[in-house]
């Protein structure tokens, strides 16, 4: 069930064209909450809202945020826009975009007319976390080279809610995103992963494409229970079209759960078992042989080495770049000191991708 509550818009914090962050009272006690405008239309002060509190009352991840459903006063929003392409469909928060395969979508004859990703680069990750050190290993090695971001719906489903992206943004660091199935907000909306590689490679004209799902996996504790599985469908996506899939894995050593250690048990998951064509697999050089001899074991339990191609290849490049432009990465609230070997895996992943271009 969903849980509903009114509230009363009593400042705003942060706001831009897709995202507002507001503080709310609610039963005279504040909240942060966070708007969409285009779904709802802009917030002003004062105004009687309806809140969806759920996430934040079970205490899950969405970064302590209530979110706003819609307004009570003054609830008309109209934004004129083209597209018949409904997404987060039948549900009270569908919304109308223009994807890239409509009639009316300036790119629609490329999409109708792509035939393949001619061993494109893909690089494929786990969380979205990982997008940053990723393209830090890439732009350490090569800053010129065009990069597109393709958002799932495995996670977050509206690309505003990426402070990731926003960031990336600013930096111009990306050279456009597309967001395909029931995500949305990217600069290209794209109806299912397939036409959304097409429109990476055929009108972003991307040199390395990277797709991961937005913030926020989904997981249970059980090996098949988990939006990360994605993954492996993916890679099958990529290798149907004749693109190069190659995979981002997710490797930490400072993790209480111990189905996380050295390589995630999800990573083993979907190579193991949701994979169905081979992919390259980046590791990054570990200095500590403990922990590198860990990780190898991991491969050879699982019988990755024969299903998949391993290749090592140095991150630390990338983990200079990240210090030299003081960027500060964390992913599941560990920082760079304390989840080295994640950010590594990113950083060697991106390297290896940029010297094939």
């Amino acid at each position: 069930m969903i849980r509903i509550r009114l509230g009363l818009v009593v400042e705003i914090l942060k706001e831009s064209p897709e995202l507002q962050i507001v503080l709310i009272n609610i039963n005279n006690a504040k909240y942060k909450a966070i708007s969409f405008p285009k779904m709802i239309g802009k917030l002003v002060n004062n105004e009687e809202v309806l809140v969806n509190t759920t996430a934040f009352t079970l205490n899950l991840g969405t970064g302590g945020y209530h979110f706003i459903m819609g307004k009570l006063s003054n609830p008309n929003c109209d934004t004129v826009t083209k597209g018949h392409i409904m997404k987060l469909r039948y549900t009270p928060e569908q919304i109308k975009v223009l994807s890239v395969e409509e009639e009316d979508s300036p790119y629609h004859n490329e999409i109708k007319n792509f035939q393949s990703l001619n061993k494109a680069p893909v690089l494929i990750g786990f969380l979205h976390s990982m997008l940053i050190p990723t393209i830090a290993g890439i732009k350490a090695l090569n800053p010129n080279l065009k990069i597109s971001y393709i958002m799932t719906d495995g996670g977050a489903l509206p690309m505003a809610f990426s402070h990731t992206v926003a960031f990336l943004n600013k930096l111009k660091w990306l050279n456009g995103t597309v967001t395909t199935g029931n995500s949305y907000g990217g600069q290209l909306e794209a109806i299912n992963i397939y036409s959304g590689l097409a429109a990476a490679y055929e009108v972003l004209k991307a040199d390395i494409i990277i797709v991961i799902m937005g913030p926020g996996v989904v997981g249970t504790g059980t090996s098949l229970g988990t939006t990360a599985l994605e993954v492996g469908q993916i890679i099958n996506a990529v290798h149907s079209l004749e693109g190069n899939p190659i995979l981002i894995p997710r490797i930490n050593f400072n993790e209480s759960r111990k189905r996380h250690i050295g390589v995630s048990h999800h990573v083993l998951t979907v190579l193991n078992k949701i994979a169905l064509a081979k992919t390259t697999v980046v590791i990054p050089k570990i200095d500590n042989k403990d922990k590198a001899n860990y990780v190898n074991d991991q491969l050879k339990c699982h019988e990755i080495f024969d299903k998949h191609s391993i290749i090592y290849e140095d991150g630390k490049l990338g983990l200079k770049y990240l210090e030299k432009h003081n960027i500060n990465v964390k992913t599941m609230g560990q920082d760079l000191s304390q989840a080295r070997t994640f950010f590594e895996t990113c950083c060697a992943a991106g390297t290896y991708t940029a010297k094939l271009k």
